[in-house]
């Protein structure tokens, strides 16, 4: 069975939500799972109803402003925590991974290629997590100069999960992508769909393969059940 997995976003030490990647415009979280944007209670309400990990973004470590790594490993010991916190290379990656179980290595801020192929060489792919992260079909990197299809195929060799997030599709319940979903069959078992996706999307996708998915505003609307 396809696993949901819940999204938070953590700015300031707390449970944030936004659209469409504009983290300018990031307000505190309001959830079903919880009456306060509190990271640790959330995720102790999502186990309760049946989650069997839980994505965070760590807004502050991403935009290098800070961190909210002391929450994260809080949440770490309730849920098993995927943790995306602006991953540069093989050091930082290896920082990160005291703090979550699984720790995101993302084109958005990672240095270069060679430091995500050691990093996917060195590590078991039960501890690492690529995000490809997707802007109007473009792959979004200030570091990478790979076309999408180029970048898959780099994939190709590994094991690790790879998140497919569209990023302009974050928070918006659009609905996912799916020309970038086709391009990424060749992995689909090890793709982990995020950004906008639908309820009504879920069963489909299982149907392609994927077994696990993202879901940040339809499960905070209560509209889709996290595990």
């Amino acid at each position: 069975m396809i696993e949901v997995i819940p999204v938070i976003d953590l700015r300031g030490g707390i449970a944030v939500a936004g659209k469409s990647g504009e983290r300018e415009n990031y307000r505190p979280l309001e959830t079903v799972f919880s009456s306060a944007p509190d990271p640790v209670n959330i995720a102790l309400s999502l186990r309760a109803a049946g989650a069997r990990s839980i994505y965070i973004a760590d807004l502050d470590a991403i935009e290098g402003t800070g961190s909210n790594l002391d929450s994260v490993g809080r949440v770490n010991h309730v849920l098993p925590v995927t943790l995306d916190a602006g991953v540069k290379n093989r050091e930082t990656f290896r920082f990160m991974l005291q703090f979550a179980s699984r720790v995101v290595a993302a084109t958005e801020t990672l240095e270069s290629t060679e430091e995500l192929e050691y990093i996917l060489k060195t590590y078991p792919p039960e501890r690492t997590v690529v995000s490809v992260d997707v802007k109007d079909m473009k792959l979004h990197s200030e570091n990478i100069d790979l076309e999408l299809e180029e970048f898959r195929d780099l994939l190709l060799g590994y094991e690790s999960d790879v998140i497919l997030l569209d990023l302009g599709a974050v928070g918006t319940s659009s609905g996912f992508n799916r020309d970038l979903l086709e391009l990424f069959r060749p992995i689909i078992r090890r793709v982990i769909p995020g950004g906008g996706v639908l309820p009504n999307e879920i069963p489909e996708f299982e149907a392609m393969g994927v077994r696990k998915v993202l879901v940040g505003r339809a499960l905070h609307e209560g509209m889709v059940r996290p595990g």
